[in-house]
């Protein structure tokens, strides 16, 4: 052990013995239990990017049960492929998954493997940090996964193992109680299995130390835990999250010649994204309503009234989209959902 790693480990509430028991413990446990996953059968560093960034904000079962993962490898099989993609198709293939400013910093990243570092996806951690919409944890994840080279990660599932394993009773949402839980990633990192080490302690906190009715009975770590029990439940602390924001969204379905008024979100949330145009209330109030749906992005609440406006004219951006081509647009889902739903009822067609 380097004096180094000493001095991280000196920082973990474990004596150096418990924290290498734990250490095998997890990645004995991964060995016997770990679940196949597409992107642990590879050690292209291009297709583990991929597989971290749409699993932010998206549970495994969103990405790999409709496909998401397996579609754009087939689409994008590298980073020189992406990097040449029109915006329309990547959004396309990002549609469902929200958070649409992720696809376009994976081709930004793509671009900058290509044109900043000749196609060789960069090797330091530091390089990896700085590709556009890379962190210290996706970074970290790249370099360990790919690489079996030793970085620490830090996710909400790290986290809460963490906090269980060492009884962390501070709010873990802060800046100081973050630095407190790399520190302790740093330390109980097992170094020379770094990609089986940080495999286990995610699916550990996918699995078992999950947020409720954690499966202590069944955790590897249970014998050094000092939270294991009832009192598991109660960790990790947080802050007071934002309050919920509520909102009304009144739209228009103006269906003409075998066009739907539509218009492109120029926003920074939907950029190049299209949607029902919209509308104030009191313009929309005299109009039938013909579909009503909620929603949640972030911390809003939304509902989303359409109404049928026939004879509505386009202003501004909204243009007229042949029906035949709706598919082959890029909408967010809930906007994806209400133009499945009505068009098969005619809409005025």
């Amino acid at each position: 052990m380097t004096a180094a790693v000493h001095a991280e480990e000196s920082k973990l509430p474990l004596t150096a013995q418990a924290a290498g028991q734990c250490r095998a413990a997890l990645v004995a446990w991964f060995t016997r239990e770990g679940r196949d996953y597409p992107w642990r059968r590879t050690q292209d560093p291009y297709a583990i990017l991929v597989s971290e960034i749409m699993l932010q904000q998206t549970q495994i079962a969103t990405v790999l049960g409709r496909g998401y993962y397996t579609r754009w490898m087939e689409q994008f099989p590298d980073a020189s492929t992406l990097a040449a993609a029109d915006e329309g198709a990547i959004l396309k293939a990002w549609e469902g998954l929200g958070y649409y400013s992720r696809a376009r910093n994976l081709q930004r990243a793509a671009r900058t493997v290509i044109d900043g570092h000749q196609g060789i996806f960069p090797r330091t951690l530091e390089e990896i940090a700085a590709l556009p919409g890379v962190g210290r944890y996706t970074a970290g994840a790249v370099f360990s996964f790919a690489w079996n080279l030793p970085a620490p990660i830090v996710d909400g599932n790290v986290a809460r193992v963490l906090s269980r394993l060492f009884s962390f009773q501070s709010e873990i949402n802060t800046p100081a109680a973050q630095r407190i839980l790399w520190d302790w990633a740093e330390a109980l990192l097992d170094r020379k299995h770094a990609r089986q080490f940080n495999s286990a302690i995610m699916e550990l906190g996918q699995r078992l130390c999950t947020p409720r009715q954690p499966a202590c009975d069944l955790c590897p770590l249970k014998v050094h835990c000092l939270s294991a029990g009832p009192s598991a439940e109660s960790l990790p602390k947080k802050k007071a999250s934002r309050k919920t924001v509520t909102e009304d969204e009144h739209a228009l379905w103006v269906m003409r010649n075998g066009c739907l008024l539509m218009a492109q979100e120029t926003g920074s949330r939907r950029k190049g994204l299209w949607r029902l145009p919209l509308r104030t209330e009191p313009e929309c109030r005299q109009l039938p309503l013909i579909s009503r749906s909620k929603y949640s992005i972030t911390h809003h609440r939304v509902t989303l009234s359409v109404h049928e406006a026939p004879h509505a004219l386009p202003n501004g951006e909204e243009s007229w989209q042949p029906v035949n081509s709706l598919s082959g647009l890029a909408m967010p889902g809930p906007i994806r959902r209400v133009v499945d739903d009505l068009l098969p009822r005619g809409g005025g067609l």
